[in-house]
């Protein structure tokens, strides 16, 4: 029965990918307030996608953002029910001079497709609904039960999602959740991902004198807010790369012998330093790339600013100085406790002659499934039928808040089966999508659906 879906996928492909490029097309850009109204675009675009698809109960449902978008078709008697995620939302474009094509004109050339959500996560997100869609015009059933849930706040730490999830359980009630949403290895090495990093975020805002005040007039009288945030930020990491934070570290879960052995083996710092220009490669001490970029967890500066930006120079004290900074955490660590632990060091080393305020961000708590679950290894079977290989089993350094909330609310196992690569550029200009893993992705998703009802 898949032989005639992967026909469909085959004959209908340059009809998808024009779909695909009116999809890409609207600028859906949940942090921009400018652009909600594309945001709802994007959200009716998704909802007509899943009735053309033949699914039932599709509905845009609001929230206290952007709207959720949801549809199912449950008629497969005895089989299971897999509630599929993704998002519709994109994060913004800047700098825009850095694109070679504007990022909302999708381009294909070299064979990929180049536009702002192409990998993340328009992309993927299309190619859900275009197999269920292949399935449906083939046979008119599906071998399973499914229901859709698409996002529109996912660059925004889906704030909306918790309390969405929480009041509408029954409604989003399955045996298992399949997300694309994560990247591969790398070229033409299917991955499945078991784990993912949780998230805190905080802005450091210091104030010093209450307006920019002369250099040279004020100058070795007064604290500079710029030299006092230079000291908090200093005192965040040793040497080695090891967050100084008191406690951060006390609930860090251990690395297995297995996943020590197999990261260092993964790990390939030649090629991470020829993709990324650089002459070497920096982290916490003692660790294989893989294990910090996957299993250990850091503390980043997003941005850093104050004072005088312009051409040339002027001569002044800043009234303020700026920081964003976001945490990457692991298992068991909580990102409420990490917070907590946060301010209390940034307010230690607070220098005399400021103060410091602290606004915290977005907040996602690490998530891990056992890679011998039985989903996850019927995910194996799938993408080693498309890919022609295993798969490799890995964690993934990025955040999906919502996973790890339809885990502890519907108690879900996680099938986290993307097919992006780490070097598409998602978050950055010139984002694009490898077309080889649009084709063998919607194969491997076809496989999973029928392979789900097989018993092993």
């Amino acid at each position: 029965m898949t032989n005639e879906v992967l026909d469909y996928l085959r004959t209908h492909r340059e009809e998808h990918l024009q779909q695909l490029t009116e999809y890409l097309k609207i600028e859906s850009i949940s942090s921009d307030s400018t652009h909600k109204d594309d945001v709802c675009r994007a959200a009716e675009w998704t909802a007509k996608a899943l009735k053309e698809a033949g699914m039932e109960h599709v509905q845009v449902m609001e929230t206290a953002k952007h709207p959720v978008v949801y549809g199912d078709w449950l008629h497969a008697e005895g089989a299971p029910t897999v509630l599929l995620y993704g998002h519709y939302d994109v994060q913004p474009v800047d700098p825009v001079h850095l694109w070679t094509t504007p990022p909302f004109e999708p381009t294909i050339r070299d064979g990929k497709i180049y536009a702002r959500g192409a990998s993340d996560d328009k992309g993927q997100v299309f190619m859900q609904i275009k197999v269920i869609e292949a399935i449906m015009k083939t046979h008119g059933k599906l071998p399973v039960n499914v229901k859709f849930i698409y996002e529109g706040e996912e660059e925004i730490g889906s704030p909306s999602l918790d309390p969405f999830v929480e009041a509408h359980q029954e409604l989003l009630s399955a045996d298992l959740l399949l997300v694309s949403d994560t990247t591969m290895i790398g070229k033409g090495e299917p991955s499945i991902c078991y784990g993912l990093r949780g998230l805190c975020g905080l802005q450091i805002d210091v104030k010093g004198p209450n307006s920019d005040v002369h250099s040279g007039l004020y100058g070795g009288a007064i604290q500079n807010p710029l030299h006092a945030l230079a000291e908090i930020l200093a005192s965040l990491h040793n040497q080695d790369g090891q967050i100084t934070v008191n406690g951060f570290y006390d609930k860090v879960r251990p690395l297995t012998d297995e996943e020590i052995t197999t990261y260092e083996a993964l790990s390939d710092d030649e090629a991470l330093k020829a993709q990324l220009g650089l002459k070497e490669l920096f982290g916490e001490k003692g660790f294989s790339t893989k294990a910090r970029l996957w299993g250990r967890p850091t503390l980043e500066l997003n941005g850093v600013w104050g004072g005088y930006q312009g051409e040339g120079i002027k001569t002044v004290i800043p009234s303020e100085a700026h920081a964003k900074i976001t945490c990457r955490l692991v298992p068991d660590q909580d990102p409420k406790e990490i917070a907590e632990l946060l301010k209390q060091h940034i307010l230690a080393h607070t220098p005399k002659g400021v103060t410091v305020e602290i606004t915290l961000f977005d907040q996602a708590r690490p998530f891990l499934t056992p890679y011998d679950h039985p989903a996850i290894q019927t995910a194996g079977r799938a993408l080693e039928k498309a890919y022609g290989k295993s798969p490799v089993y890995t964690r993934m350094g990025g955040s999906v808040p919502v996973v790890e909330t339809f885990n502890t609310l519907l108690n879900l196992p996680a099938v986290l089966m993307g097919f992006g690569l780490e070097n598409e550029n998602f978050h950055a200009p010139n984002e694009h999508f490898h077309l080889e893993n649009f084709d063998k992705g919607m194969d491997a998703l076809t496989y999973f659906f029928y392979e789900l009802t097989n018993k092993k």
